[in-house]
């Protein structure tokens, strides 16, 4: 059974960590995957980003139809680094993808503003909530200026205020143990 895995949550709420962390341990069970990084894709969809609406709907369509062709076509399992700030973005894998699951990490926004603050400006823009805030930021930061929609149900809930990365990716990946076993 193969799997496609949204890992959401705000931004700065430690996704991209959790998600190398999990790469590791997928890599050492000998799991078939990849990774599709929002963060990388954007650059590529959108080299100028706005964050509107409109933007948003594209990027996440297009990532959507990313993973389910992966899925399709190269018979590889399939991890979303994305933050999916609108239930529907998510919701549309879920109804697209066959072996589609969430992983929402939660983390309280003062901690998620902390780690944003600090984390390497090469990856991704830095200081987006300060710029949110004062208005320096073009366009809108899920969970500020427009809502970060938490799920409903995810499958797997990682409070990564309270995990270290490892524990979150190990979390995530004893779901997908007992998932695949479950299937068999």
């Amino acid at each position: 059974m193969n799997f496609c895995l949204w890992i959401t949550g705000p931004p700065g709420s430690g996704k991209s960590t959790i998600v190398k962390e999990l790469e590791r341990l997928l890599a050492e069970a000998h799991f078939k995957f990849v990774t599709l990084e929002l963060d990388q894709i954007r650059k590529v969809l959108t080299p100028d980003p706005k964050y509107t609406d409109e933007e948003r709907e594209i990027v996440y369509r297009s990532l959507v139809y990313m993973a389910e062709l992966l899925m399709e076509q190269s018979n590889k399992n399939v991890i979303i680094d994305a933050t999916g700030n609108r239930r529907r973005f998510r919701d549309l894998a879920r109804q697209r993808i066959p072996g589609f699951a969430e992983a929402y990490v939660q983390c309280p926004l003062e901690v998620c503003r902390s780690r944003e603050g600090a984390r390497d400006a090469k990856a991704v823009e830095k200081e987006l909530y300060q710029k949110a805030e004062s208005g320096r930021l073009q366009g809108n930061l899920p969970g500020i200026s427009v809502p970060y929609e938490e799920p409903f149900h995810p499958e797997v809930l990682v409070p990564s205020h309270r995990l270290t990365p490892h524990e979150s990716a190990k979390k995530i990946m004893d779901y997908l143990m007992v998932e695949i076993v479950r299937s068999v």
